[in-house]
């Protein structure tokens, strides 16, 4: 069976590895989402986009809703069993890589981008941050989602942040955990 790429790379790749390694996991576990995850409209009916024109960056999008959703479950189940093991998420802010790159033709937008990058993005090295946050800060608590403390969450050091009525949906969560043992069929093992 076939993924649609970003849902199957970002979500049900790490959805899986998370399930076959957890029996052996012991601390924390941070999935990489992105705010992104406020422009999402998970489509349960077309996960994989076969039946509506296709829109790249609304799949990144629903891919990271996934992330947080994903982590939100996660937490909720390994809560449930009293595991000591913490689920939570980061996002890097906006972060200039290569990964914004694109070769071929430009458009207007893809200037107008390049432009915001330059002037917003922070480095790498500062993209991390939010990430190690989320993975070795003392007083985190599981399903915590940490994040840049300035300019709208996109640069600065880390802190804990919000995210979408979406994101924070236990019935949503709950269902995605579902379509993703179907897909996977990879189980949660505790």
């Amino acid at each position: 069976m076939s993924f649609e790429s970003k849902f199957g790379t970002n979500h049900l790749g790490h959805f899986a590895l998370t399930n076959l390694l957890l029996e052996h996991i012991t601390g924390r576990i941070v999935t990489v989402a992105s705010q992104a995850e406020r422009l999402a409209r998970l489509d349960f009916d077309d996960l994989n986009w076969e039946h509506r024109p296709y829109q790249p960056s609304r799949a990144y999008n629903d891919s990271k809703l996934a992330n947080l959703l994903f982590t939100a479950e996660l937490q909720r189940r390994l809560s449930a069993t009293r595991s000591d093991v913490l689920a939570t998420a980061a996002h890097p802010g906006l972060v200039a890589t290569n990964i914004y790159h694109h070769p071929g033709p430009r458009r207007p937008a893809d200037l107008l981008w390049a432009v915001a990058i330059r002037l917003l993005a922070q480095g790498a090295d500062h993209g991390a941050l939010p990430v190690l946050y989320a993975a070795a800060a003392a007083d985190i608590p599981g399903n915590s989602f940490a994040g840049p403390s300035h300019f709208a969450h996109m640069r600065g050091a880390p802190e804990l942040i919000d995210r979408s009525a979406a994101a924070q949906d236990p019935d949503l969560a709950r269902r995605l955990w579902t379509v993703s043992e179907q897909l996977t069929g990879v189980r949660f093992p505790i």
